[in-house]
């Protein structure tokens, strides 16, 4: 062979791979699954210069071979095509995995319909299995395939593989995104889903009509779009911690909203409408607000009356037990119709003044205001109360007797000869307290409710005095400073119950 023809074969064979690669790009970057198949018989027709292309598939109803895409053949003729794989050409394919190559010297018929002179076969495999045949043929004498078409062709059917996987990936995942922006459309809780970026990639039906949205809002800016300021500080937020605010809307409504990070996506708000119960709970604390008003002067009259009954004259052992009895179970209603009006004030937000505040000096009082009742039941009191520990934001009444309560509390049910234990130290911009009791511990069934009004635990003796309370209103103070409060115990290990405060602003 000349240097020229060498040179022009070389030359030959480099323009088909360029055309090869440029329709492999231009095949699997398609998505359609009738888009992909048509450009793979067009690009083989084109790249071999054939008469004729086909993709034919099995069908998994029938085991037969029908013709899926094509190119050059009759529409009706390629609708209506069926080829059993038994004792057919396209069929030895399958069931080999080779391809096939037939020249002009063995001119056969494909299937009765018709006559070709040339014809290459090559398995379509996906997966490491085979699901069709992609064919082109000749009918015309003189056009001449070859053993370099066949490789031209094998390449076109991995293109075709790899194209056609990917068009089954994306109908799948389009399939289950149609489906979940079917689930969170009928879903009645508000869902917003936002990118690192707090850019909008997922905003439900609900959530939409709860802050007026139109138009086009898919990945742009959530600020852009939402300008409700507590939903917008939520997403400011940085790590994996859940937080949990209410929102309330311009129409009156109210949003329980709850920010998940989702690692790998972003962040996620799901927002539920507690307008309803919020109505029920103010109508409940109306309610217990005005019998707690109601019941006080009554209390006091009881009280009253008993001392008047003690300065009458001389009583014998028994009246005394019975005044006695009467003081402590009025002492009791008294403790529980002001920790009721704590609560509701608390709750209503009606303690907004709040000042630069040292928890230290806070824990330091509470502590000393229960060393009696803890050397009366022979506890030992320890502490560890840093003095350089950073201000916090609060209404110091309110910080100390969330202190107090968490020690009443650690005092009461720690048996005698026990140890309570208060620690603070900070950590970032937050100051971390803990109240430590050597008592039995917390089931842990009861644990989820301990800050639920009026609960106490299974494991706590009947005859102990107690409202069920104390906790719920920690909890409320810790929740009205923009704070955290868990509970660690285990049965015979004692209870510890941690709080996590920010700390002021413009504090270091």
């Amino acid at each position: 062979m000349s240097q020229q023809s060498t040179t022009e074969d070389l030359e030959r064979r480099l323009k088909g791979l360029e055309a090869l690669t440029l329709v492999g790009r231009t095949v699997t970057a398609l998505l359609d699954h009738s888009d992909v198949l048509t450009a793979v018989v067009e690009a083989a027709v084109r790249l071999t210069g054939a008469e004729e292309g086909s993709l034919l598939l099995i069908d998994d109803d029938t085991g037969d071979l029908y013709m899926r895409a094509s190119k050059n053949f009759d529409d009706e003729f390629a609708r209506t095509f069926r080829l059993p794989v038994d004792d057919s050409l396209a069929g030895q394919v399958i069931e080999s995995g080779e391809p096939i190559l037939l020249d002009e010297r063995t001119p056969q018929k494909i299937k009765t319909a018709y006559l070709v002179h040339s014809l290459i076969y090559v398995p379509l495999r996906v997966r490491g299995r085979t699901i069709g045949v992609l064919g082109v043929d000749n009918r015309q004498a003189g056009g001449t395939l070859t053993r370099q078409d066949v490789s031209i062709m094998v390449a076109m059917a991995d293109y075709a593989a790899i194209a056609i996987e990917n068009a089954r990936l994306f109908n799948n995942s389009e399939a289950q995104r149609r489906k979940m922006e079917t689930i969170l459309a009928r879903v009645e809780n508000g869902v917003i889903v936002v990118d690192p970026e707090n850019r909008l990639l997922i905003m439900n039906r609900s959530a939409r009509e709860a802050f007026g949205v139109n138009g086009d809002w898919p990945g742009r800016p959530v600020s852009d779009i939402i300008k409700e300021p507590k939903l917008l500080s939520m997403l400011r937020i940085s790590g994996k911690v859940p937080k949990r605010e209410e929102v309330e809307l311009g129409d009156g409504r109210v949003f329980s909203a709850q920010r998940t990070p989702i690692e790998g996506i972003g962040q996620a708000i799901v927002m539920q409408d507690i307008t309803h119960l919020k109505e029920l709970d103010r109508i409940k604390s109306d309610f217990v607000t005005a019998v707690s008003h109601d019941l006080r002067s009554p209390l006091t009259a009881i009280l009253g009356y008993v001392e008047l009954i003690q300065r009458a004259g001389e009583l014998n052992s028994q009246q005394e037990e019975f005044i006695r009895r009467v003081q402590l179970s009025v002492g009791q209603i008294t403790d529980l119709v002001s920790n009721l009006l704590d609560l509701g004030r608390i709750e209503a937000g009606l303690d907004t003044a709040k000042e630069k505040t040292p928890v230290s000096v806070l824990a330091r009082y509470a502590l000393e205001s229960i060393r009696g009742s803890a050397s009366t039941k022979g506890l030992q009191l320890q502490s560890d109360l840093p003095d350089d520990l950073p201000l916090v934001m609060g209404a110091p009444i309110r910080l100390r007797q969330m202190i107090g309560n968490l020690l009443d509390n650690a005092i009461k049910y720690t048996p005698p000869g026990g140890q309570v234990r208060i620690e603070a130290n900070s950590e970032g911009d937050q100051i971390i307290l803990r109240v430590h009791d050597s008592g039995p511990g917390v089931p842990p069934a009861d644990q989820p409710y301990l800050f639920d009004k009026f609960f106490r635990g299974s494991n706590v003796p009947q005859d102990l005095p107690g409202t069920g309370l104390g906790l719920s209103i920690v909890k409320s103070i810790v929740d009205n400073h923009d704070g955290r409060i868990w509970v660690d115990s285990a049965a015979g290990q004692g209870t510890t119950f941690t709080i996590v405060l920010p700390i002021s602003e413009s504090e270091p």
